[in-house]
């Protein structure tokens, strides 16, 4: 027997899914940065290991593409859910997963849409990202994992974003997801964004969620909702007080099993 995996996406941000209830699994930073290689591996933006603790709901044991371990995904939680559901390990509707944020709430809608609950986004400063020479400032948000959101009037479309944009390390000393924020009306946003670890992505869930609050920020609001659109698609986002979420599709296309000798020499 090989290794089983099953690969998705949530708004294009996609995922190579390991299931992995018992915790055997060796999933090495080499393992993973080979998973997520689109040439040498299956592709992905990040791995989802699926792990049910002794105590507790199930847990999602997130990586990104380069191997180093995540505090959160916002899109990766949809996918999860959507796994788990499907499984039929928990029924559709809502429950709680486990991540290294902490438990989060979540609800398998009918139509396939997952909601989040990715507790409050909490604005912690101001800082400067750079990008070709240009410097964008942007909002400290962290939502589970950092995030520099910078609302700006220059069409995001135009940024060349295959260079990691510029931070300043002694804000963000572990690395920072960097979103870049177009308004395109009230509510509505446009979003890009280069991921610490793994590079451009066609989505962020947490980044949107970031994005939104970078904006209310600026408006002066602390609550509000809005609509993001990623090169992947569209997402939903809510943030108040007492907390975020993000609505969104997640899809399952494809499952198989790896080579066990493939697997054994990485």
């Amino acid at each position: 027997m090989g290794v089983e995996f099953l690969k998705g996406h949530g708004t294009e941000n996609d995922f190579v899914v390991l299931p992995d209830p018992e915790g055997l699994l060796d999933l090495t930073e080499e393992r993973v940065r080979v998973l997520c290689d689109r040439r040498r591996g299956l592709g992905a933006d990040g791995v989802l290991r699926v792990v049910r603790p002794d105590f507790g709901p199930w847990f999602m044991d997130y990586r990104n593409a380069d191997g180093s371990i995540a505090e959160m995904c916002g899109n990766g939680v949809r996918v999860f859910v959507r796994y788990l559901v499907d499984e039929g390990l928990v029924p559709a509707g809502e429950f709680t997963i486990g991540t290294r944020s902490g438990e989060r709430r979540v609800v398998a809608h009918a139509d396939g849409t997952v909601t989040v609950d990715l507790g409050r986004a909490l604005v912690t400063g101001t800082g400067t990202a750079t990008v070709g020479g240009s410097a964008f400032g942007g909002v400290a948000v962290d939502v589970g994992n950092p995030h520099l959101a910078c609302v700006t009037e220059v069409p995001v479309g135009e940024l060349d974003l295959e260079v990691p944009p510029g931070y300043d390390p002694v804000l963000f000393p572990h690395g920072v997801n960097v979103e870049f924020v177009n308004v395109l009306a009230d509510g509505a946003l446009r979003m890009r964004v280069h991921e610490r670890g793994v590079g451009e992505t066609r989505s962020c869930g947490t980044g949107t969620v970031a994005a939104v609050a970078s904006w209310l920020h600026g408006s002066g609001q602390r609550t509000g909702k809005a609509t993001v659109d990623v090169l992947g698609g569209q997402v939903s986002v809510v943030v108040e007080e007492e907390g975020a979420t993000i609505t969104g599709p997640a899809v399952l296309l494809a499952r198989g099993e790896l080579d066990q000798a493939w697997w054994d020499a990485l």
